[in-house]
C-alpha cells in the first residue's frame, strides 16, 4: 500500500494546446487522455533538438476510442498515441495508418503501465484484491469501455485475474457482471474517472498505475494498491500516412524511444519500454502480472478480445451492460 496525493480540481485535463516554435512544420498529435503531461515534457525536449527546432504542435487529448473515431472521421493527425492496439488498428483499416504500424523494435509500444486500485485514505473498505470490489456496499469507478481504452484494460485485468485464480471462463464472465453491478457511473476517459473520484465519488478507482502516480503529484490524500494479479498495459503510438510525409513528424515519432523521452514518460509514472532506461527505475512487479497475450487465461490478443468482449452489439460487456440497464 502506498500513500499518494490527488489534487485535480482546477487542472486542465483534456483541452488541446499548442507548443513549440511558431514557425516551421506543424505536427498534429492526437492522444488518449492520460499522457498529456508526459507529452508536454517530451515536446519541449524535442523542440531543443536539431530535428525539432522550429516545429509546432497541435495537441488533442480525450478518451482513446473517441479519438480514434474522430481521426477516422477527419480530425487531422500526424502522430496518434492511443491507449491500446485496436484503436490504432481501426485507423489502419480505414487506410489512414500503414498496416505494419507495429513493425518497429518495440512493436509500436511507447510506454507500459499496470492496472491498480486507488482507494480512500486509510482504505476504509479494506480493498486489497479483486474479490473486494464486489462486496456489498462497494462502489467502483471505472470509465466507459466503449469510449475509453483504459476501461478496456481494466475489464480484461478483472477477467484475467479471475482466470489466474483458477476460475473458469464462465465464472470469470459472471464476475464481470457482478463487477459492473458495483459501477454507479462510467466517465468517458481514465482522466475523467480520476477527476470524478477526486471529487468524492466511489470507494475505489480502477485505473492505470501512472494515473495513481500522477495523482500523487496533485493534492488530495488517498492511497493505491497494486493487486497481486494484474494486467500489463502496453500503449501504442503510430505515424499516420500524413505524418509519414513530414520529416519533423517522423523525427518526433523516433524521438519517443530516446532516453530523454522515455525518462519523461517515467517522470509521469509510465514504465519505460527501452531497457537501458527501464533498469534505472524501480517499478513494482506484481507476482501475478499477465499480458493481453496470455492464452492460458483466455486472453488471445486484442484482435480476438476486442471482438469477444467489446463488440458494441454482441460482445460480452455490451450484453452485461444491457442486462444491468446501463
Amino acid at each position: 500500500m502506498k500513500t499518494i496525493c490527488i489534487a485535480l480540481l482546477g487542472v486542465a485535463l483534456l483541452a488541446g494546446s499548442a507548443a513549440g516554435a511558431s514557425k516551421g512544420t506543424s505536427i498534429d498529435l492526437v492522444a488518449y487522455s492520460t499522457p498529456k503531461d508526459a507529452y508536454g515534457k517530451i515536446i519541449a525536449a524535442f523542440g531543443k533538438t536539431s530535428a525539432g527546432n522550429g516545429s509546432s504542435f497541435n495537441q488533442s487529448y480525450a478518451a482513446s476510442g473517441d479519438q480514434a473515431r474522430a481521426v477516422a472521421a477527419g480530425l487531422k493527425a500526424d502522430v496518434v498515441a492511443l491507449a491500446l492496439d485496436p484503436d490504432v488498428d481501426l485507423l489502419a483499416r480505414k487506410g489512414l495508418i500503414p498496416k505494419n504500424w507495429a513493425a518497429n523494435a518495440h512493436r509500436g509500444i511507447v510506454s507500459d503501465s499496470v492496472v491498480v486500485f486507488v482507494v480512500r485514505d486509510g482504505n476504509p473498505k479494506h480493498i486489497k484484491g479483486w474479490g473486494d470490489l464486489v462486496k456489498p456496499g462497494v462502489q467502483v469507478i471505472t470509465p466507459n469501455p466503449f469510449t475509453s481504452g483504459g476501461a478496456r484494460w481494466n475489464v480484461m485485468a478483472a477477467y484475467g485475474a479471475q482466470r489466474k485464480a483458477g476460475k473458469t471462463d464462465r465464472q470469470a464472465v459472471a464476475y464481470l457482471k457482478k463487477f459492473f453491478g458495483h459501477v454507479p457511473v462510467q466517465p468517458d476517459s481514465a482522466r475523467a474517472a480520476l477527476q470524478l473520484f477526486a471529487q468524492g465519488k466511489g470507494d475505489v478507482l480502477i485505473t492505470y498505475e501512472n494515473e495513481a502516480i500522477y495523482a500523487e503529484k496533485k493534492g488530495v490524500h488517498t492511497e493505491y494498491k497494486t493487486p497481486k494479479s494484474t494486467l500489463l498495459i502496453e500503449t501504442p503510438v503510430a505515424l499516420t500516412k500524413t505524418g509519414l510525409k513530414k520529416p519533423a513528424a517522423k523525427a518526433f515519432y523516433k524521438f519517443l524511444w530516446s532516453s530523454t523521452a522515455q525518462k519523461a514518460f517515467a517522470s509521469q509514472g509510465f514504465r519505460p519500454v527501452v531497457k537501458s532506461v527501464a533498469r534505472k527505475y524501480k517499478f513494482y512487479k506484481p507476482a501475478g502480472l499477465f499480458t493481453i497475450n496470455s492464452p492460458k487465461l483466455g486472453l488471445n490478443g486484442w484482435t480476438k478480445v476486442q471482438t469477444r468482449f467489446f463488440h458494441p452489439r454482441t460482445g460480452i460487456v455490451a450484453k452485461i451492460e444491457r442486462s444491468l440497464g446501463h
